[in-house]
Formats: C-alpha cells, sequence, structure tokens
C-alpha cells in the first residue's frame, strides 16, 4: 500500500510537471500490474486487442479527410453557400458563422482548427456587418466547438470505440455504436445551434444583413456542388445499409481528395498532401498511443472493480439519478476545462460508464451528455482550451475573450440541462430508425 501510495504520488508529480499524457498512463498501467503479480504482457495484450478492432480504421480516415477540407478552399465556399441563404435574416450573419463552424467542426472534429480557419474569415465580415467586437469575438469562440456533437465528429467515433471496449458493473459491455452516436447527435446539436442563433438574431437584429440574390445563391451552389453531397453520402450509405462507418470513412477519404486536388485542385498532390497527411497523423498517432496505454490501466482497474468501488461510494452521499446527473455534469465540465477532449474521452469514458449504466443512464444518452459537457469545458476558465486559441488568433486578453463568452456559455448550460434531463432528444431518433 505504501509503495502504490508513493507511486501515485510521482506519477502525479511527473503529471503537472508536463510530462506526456500516455507516458504517465503506461507507467502507472505497468506499475499497477506488476504490483497485483500479473505480467506486464497484458498490456500489450490490450494494445493487440485495439490495434484490432474495426472501427480504428475510421479515425485516422476522418481525419485525414478533416486535414484535407481544412486545407483547401472549402472554408471559404462553405462561408458564400450560408450567405447566400441565411445572410438575408436580422442578425443573418451571425447564424451564418454559427452553422459554418459547427459543419466545418463536424468534419475536423477540433475547435482549435475551427477558430483558425474561419475566425479570419468570419471575425471581419462580422464587424464589417456592424457587430460589436465584443458578440463577435463571443459568437467564433463558441462557435469553434458547436458542431462536436454532428457526424461524422471524430469525439463521437472515439467515444463509441473507447464505451463499446468497457465493462460495466454487471459485466457485459454497453450497447453502443458509431451509428447510434451518429444519429443520437443530430437533434442535440441542432439544439444548440438554434439557441445560439435566436440569441444572435434578438441580440443583433438592427445589424447588417447580406440581401438575398438568386444569382449569389446560384453561384454559392454551383461553387460547392461537390462538397454538398458529402454529408448525404456518409449519413446515407451507413443507414441505408450500403456501407459501415468504416468504409464510409475510406469513401469520405477517396471522395474528399478527388474533389479538392481534381476538381477543384485546391490541393497540389505532390506538395500538399504528404504533408496534411503527416499532420493528420502526428494527432491520430497522439490519440493511439493514448488510447492503447489507457485501455491497458483500465482493464485492470475493473478487474480491481475500481468502478463498482466508486460507485458504492457515491451512492452512499447520492441516491437518486437527477442529484447523480448534476454531479455528473459539473465533474465532467471541469474535466473539459482541464484536458483535451480526445485524452479525456479515452482517460475518463471507462471509469464514468460503469457507474452511470448502474443508475440507469442510457449508454448512448451518456455519450451525448459527455460531449456536450466537453464542449462547454472548452469555454470554462480558467483554462478552457478555446480561450487561449481565441486569444492568439484575434489578438485579444483573456479577460476580454472571457467576457465576450459569458452569455453564450450560460446558454450552452441551460441546454446541456435540457440535453441532460430529456434523454428522449438522444435517443428518440435512433429508436425510431430502428438502429442496431
Amino acid at each position: 500500500m505504501t509503495a502504490a501510495l508513493l507511486l501515485g504520488i510521482v506519477l502525479l508529480a511527473l503529471a503537472f510537471l508536463g510530462s506526456p499524457l500516455f507516458a504517465v498512463i503506461g507507467a502507472a498501467g505497468l506499475a499497477a500490474f506488476y504490483l497485483a503479480g500479473i505480467d506486464s504482457s497484458a498490456m500489450i495484450v490490450e494494445l493487440f486487442r485495439i490495434a484490432n478492432a474495426p472501427t480504428l480504421l475510421a479515425i485516422p480516415l476522418f481525419t485525414f479527410a478533416g486535414y484535407m477540407l481544412a486545407e483547401s478552399r472549402t472554408p471559404r465556399r462553405l462561408i458564400e453557400l450560408s450567405q447566400a441563404f441565411l445572410g438575408w435574416i436580422p442578425g443573418g450573419v451571425a447564424v451564418v458563422s454559427l452553422v459554418s463552424c459547427a459543419v466545418f467542426t463536424a468534419f475536423t472534429g477540433a475547435s482549435g482548427v475551427t477558430i483558425i480557419a474561419l475566425g479570419g474569415l468570419l471575425y471581419p465580415i462580422l464587424t464589417e456587418q456592424k457587430y460589436t467586437e465584443r458578440f463577435s469575438l463571443g459568437l467564433l469562440t463558441t462557435s469553434g466547438s458547436l458542431g462536436l456533437l454532428f457526424p461524422p465528429s471524430l469525439p463521437l467515433i472515439l467515444y463509441g470505440m473507447v464505451a463499446s471496449n468497457t465493462r460495466t458493473i454487471a459485466g457485459g459491455t454497453p450497447d453502443v455504436s458509431i451509428d447510434k452516436l451518429f444519429i443520437a447527435g443530430i437533434i442535440p446539436g441542432i439544439i444548440l445551434v438554434v439557441l445560439l442563433s435566436v440569441y444572435s438574431v434578438r441580440k443583433n437584429a438592427g445589424s447588417g444583413t447580406i440581401p438575398f440574390s438568386f444569382g449569389a445563391a446560384f453561384r454559392a451552389l454551383r461553387l460547392s456542388a461537390w462538397e454538398i453531397p458529402l454529408p448525404v453520402i456518409i449519413l446515407g450509405g451507413i443507414y441505408g445499409g450500403f456501407f459501415t462507418a468504416t468504409e464510409a470513412a475510406s469513401i469520405t477519404v477517396v471522395y474528399v481528395l478527388v474533389v479538392e486536388v481534381f476538381v477543384y485542385g485546391d490541393l497540389s498532390l505532390r506538395k500538399d498532401i504528404p504533408r496534411i497527411m503527416r499532420e493528420s497523423l502526428l494527432l491520430v498517432g497522439a490519440i493511439l498511443v493514448i488510447l492503447g496505454c489507457a485501455m491497458g490501466l483500465t482493464n485492470y482497474l475493473i478487474d480491481e472493480q475500481v468502478p463498482m468501488k466508486l460507485f458504492e461510494f457515491v451512492r452512499s452521499f447520492i441516491t437518486s439519478k437527477a442529484a447523480f446527473l448534476i454531479l455528473l455534469n459539473l465533474f465532467l465540465i471541469t474535466v473539459g476545462m482541464m484536458m483535451d477532449i480526445f485524452s479525456a474521452i479515452i482517460v475518463v469514458v471507462p471509469l464514468i460508464i460503469p457507474i452511470a449504466t448502474a443508475y440507469g443512464i442510457h449508454p448512448v444518452h451518456l455519450g451525448i451528455i459527455f460531449l456536450t459537457n466537453l464542449e462547454i469545458g472548452y469555454l470554462t476558465p480558467p483554462v478552457g482550451l478555446n480561450l487561449f486559441i481565441s486569444s492568439y488568433r484575434f489578438d485579444k486578453s483573456i479577460p476580454e475573450v472571457l467576457r465576450s463568452v459569458v452569455p453564450f456559455f450560460l446558454l450552452l448550460l441551460a441546454a446541456l440541462l435540457l440535453i441532460t434531463y430529456v434523454p428522449e432528444l438522444s435517443t428518440w431518433l435512433v429508436d425510431a430508425l430502428g438502429i442496431r
């Protein structure tokens, strides 16, 4: 016990000193198996099991496709399309920003990429149309993580993969699939966008608009003609039974590569594609290393009945499901503030799922709650990631960025409560479509 406590203190100290997360988790797993008298090959077995998971291929493929879209002129075409059809609404330029960022984040899976890629395009448009600097700054900082609930968001895929490999307290594995999560996130994601859009329209009803023009609309449709079908191809193919989520990722990569290189000519096959592939695989590599180390440690914790002991501890103070959900939201917002979304999913989900399912929370609904909290965590002071990225991108101080996001933060909290306590928002569409 003394050795385990000392080891825990050392590992925590290393983490606070900036040691890589995968190294700390891997060391903790190896030490735990050693102290329990279990051969360290148990970690390698878990790595092998993860490597053989069919859904694993979807992560690098969708990431590569998202990076290609981010490096091309797709963001500009997406903004022009949104402007043409939504810019005429009073306050519509703000709605354009929300919709554009949400769609873009769904494909890139990273809020920082959205703020950097679209922020420089949208911020001048907002200020030119007489939106205040504070509102524009808050809107774009918030919008950076707004699309994480929409398919084919990488966090949805990663959550599905981790959750489906986690044992519950009852001994089974939760009924969570990527197909279900893709559908489950649609209604909650729309609620977030609509709520922020209504606020933006009411707040800026007197701001400038972009008059509707059939010519501009036709031009925007013509320019985006090859990118508009992409969500339809992905979702229609999966739920039409034509291909799986992993096969959809392969089709997406080929489609985006052909469109951006040979149709639009935005990217060079020789100069840009190798660089983009290398950059996307750096992110994927970090995710997979953390995933392998974390799942090994997680299995040890489950074998030692740590989730069961945590559940018994929590139940001694909290008996109702409603009270547990409040505690869960507070915990997850804190996690989202302190960790990036991929690390949070890999490290926290295996510990949360056994406890939450024991309280009767549907694992798919839990996934939507989890990701919504992490979206909000990106905006939570003092170390919410979006605050720092936005401060850097727009050359504003952190307190200034923080003040700008307060009304959006409160609206997201209201939406979170709705999503948390009305589980049908996450599960109804899944059940209605009969997805298994």
